[in-house]
Order: structure tokens, then sequence, then C-alpha cells
């Protein structure tokens, strides 16, 4: 007997992303759909952005635990449209994102088209506050557009003086 759909998110939930593993790719919001397809599972993945290079990884991850719960024909299926967001993170993400030191993206804050708010992100004018995971306070820079991974931004806080990620949100 094949497992139930419900069963299946379960142990997707179990599976945690390569480059922040204290949160579950269901978690991230990338597993987009499950479902069986005669005998075969189809796994349907949504990769954070086409150049990730922890998509590989993922899938082999994904596929491998599944064949480890007895699931015997695994396919997945790469969904690029539509993208992914940060919006897809979950709550329980973004708490399990600031309890590691993280700072979970801000909703609306992601690129919107608009020429000028892009220039003055990456130039670090007009920085918004983002709050340290650790103190909880607003009084934090960015240090550089770019942090531990693509997804990433480093920054600082002025107030406990720790280093910390910001997921950017996209």
């Amino acid at each position: 007997m094949r497992p139930a759909v419900s069963t299946i998110w379960d142990w997707l939930a179990e599976v945690p992303d390569p480059e922040i593993p204290v949160i579950s790719l269901t978690d991230l919001g990338i597993i987009r759909d499950v479902e069986w397809q005669g005998e075969t599972l189809v796994v349907t993945v949504t990769p954070t952005y086409s150049g990730c290079p922890a998509t590989a990884v993922i899938n082999l991850d994904i596929e491998n635990h599944l064949l480890s719960k007895g699931v015997e024909h695994v396919m997945l299926r790469r969904q690029l449209t539509p993208a992914w967001t940060t919006d897809w993170i979950t709550d329980q993400g973004r708490d399990k994102l600031r309890d590691y030191g993280i700072a979970p993206p801000i909703d609306g804050t992601a690129p919107d088209g608009d020429v000028m708010a892009r220039v003055t992100s990456l130039t670090g004018r007009g920085n918004m506050a983002v709050p340290c995971p650790r103190c909880n306070s607003n009084d934090t820079r960015r240090v550089s557009q770019f942090g531990s991974t693509p997804c990433k931004a480093s920054w600082v806080c002025n107030a406990c003086l720790e280093p910390f990620d910001y997921f950017k949100c996209h």
C-alpha cells in the first residue's frame, strides 16, 4: 500500500535545507506539490532561484529520504513559474531562522521593479531596519549585500555588536 499524500508531506518536513539545516524544505516553501501518478510519487520543487547551487543537493536529499521511507518510484518536477518568493516561508520557518541567528525576510521589502529602490537597496543608502535576531534591536546596519549564501546579506547589530545574516526578500 502506498503512503497517503499527507504522510509524504510529513516526511518532506523532515528534510533540512542543506544551506540552513534548521529549516525544512517545507518550511522554506519550495515543495509546491506532492501527488501520486500511478505508482510514481511526483514531487514538484521550486528552487529559491534558478541558479541556486543547492538545488542538486536538495533534489538528492528529497529522493534519498523518500526512498528510505519505502517509496520505490520518485520523480522530481522542477517548477520555475511562479518564481519562489520569501512569502512562501512559513511562520514556523521564520521563527526557526530567527532562533538560529538569521534575521528572516521582512515582508514588503522585495524588489518590485522600481529601479531607484533597487539602487538604494544596493548602495546601502536608506537602510531599512532589520531587527537583530539575537537582541531584537532595530539599531542595525548592512555590512554587505552579500552574505554566507547568495540569498542572504551580512548585517551587524550596533546594540549587541553581533554580526548576523539577513535572509533577503525576493
